[in-house]
């Protein structure tokens, strides 16, 4: 959903990690910290930097990994069996430090009506012990700002939190420009390292049963007008990211100043049955 990309690594790397410690950080985002003997080799380009994650699974005594060369790995994960075929999602770095050759990943803590973590890499963090194994898949950098950009505005629902804290970690201090950055509770709010003329507006999503994305997207919509010399960056729930696309264009901003990615797709009871 993402438009072309120029920051794609060619060889993307497989780098195997084990946990070394996880944290509650907010009420809806959990913390899994990780390293490995060449993590530390792990070509971190800060703003969004995001990777495939692998995971082993419940039943398994050992990661089994695909075996690729150059881009082409989603053919050989589909040929291990099903049995054998570990989890695969994808996540932004939440923060790494090279020196320690540690990896902060972001999980969001989604939960059902009986108050259970649902979603497997959710279920997998909040369990996860110091040992247990994993692997991550470099991807790049989405994040594609024009050098000629006037202004910045990133959006996202929780699921882009971390690509929107490395990104405003990430820009130069002149930056000037807007977030839009919408949280399940008040409790996940939390300082970003943004440059002086970026302004942060959390929008906290009051209603629990809410489609996320959707209180994101209805600031967006206030938007009257967008410099065509601006770059905006939607990331999150599918309508969030396609909906925020369409919009921002029709405000004044041509489609190749948005990078859009719908991360994930909110499923009504209706579809779901």
């Amino acid at each position: 959903m993402a438009k072309v990309r120029r920051l794609v690594p060619q060889n993307p790397r497989m780098f195997r990690a084990r946990v070394v410690r996880t944290a509650r950080v907010s009420p809806s985002m959990h913390r899994v910290t990780v390293t490995g003997d060449e993590l530390g080799e792990f070509p971190w380009l800060g703003y969004d930097h995001w990777f495939r994650l692998f995971l082993q699974l419940p039943h398994q005594s050992r990661l089994r990994l695909p075996e690729f060369t150059g881009t082409r790995w989603w053919q050989p994960y589909l040929a291990i069996p099903e049995r054998e075929r570990p989890h695969c999602a994808n996540y932004s770095v939440a923060d790494f430090r090279r020196e320690s050759a540690e990896m902060d990943i972001d999980f969001v803590v989604h939960r059902d009506a009986a108050g259970a973590v649902e979603g497997r890499a959710a279920v997998w963090a909040c369990a996860a012990r110091p040992g247990d194994a994993l692997a991550v898949l470099d991807q790049g950098v989405l994040f594609d700002r024009p050098h000629d950009a006037s202004e910045v505005l990133v959006v996202a629902d929780e699921t882009g939190l971390p690509a929107t804290a490395g990104i405003l970690r990430s820009l130069p201090r002149d930056t000037v420009g807007r977030v839009v950055q919408e949280v399940p509770t008040a409790g996940d709010r939390r300082p970003l390292d943004a440059p002086a003329g970026v302004t942060v507006s959390w929008v906290v999503r009051r209603d629990p049963t809410a489609v996320p994305g959707a209180a994101a997207l209805d600031e967006v919509l206030r938007i009257a007008s967008v410099a065509p010399t601006a770059y905006a960056f939607v990331v999150g729930e599918s309508t969030l990211a396609t909906e925020g696309r369409k919009h921002l264009h029709r405000a004044g901003l041509p489609k190749d100043r948005i990078t859009f990615s719908g991360f994930w797709r909110h499923e009504t009871s209706a579809q779901a049955a």
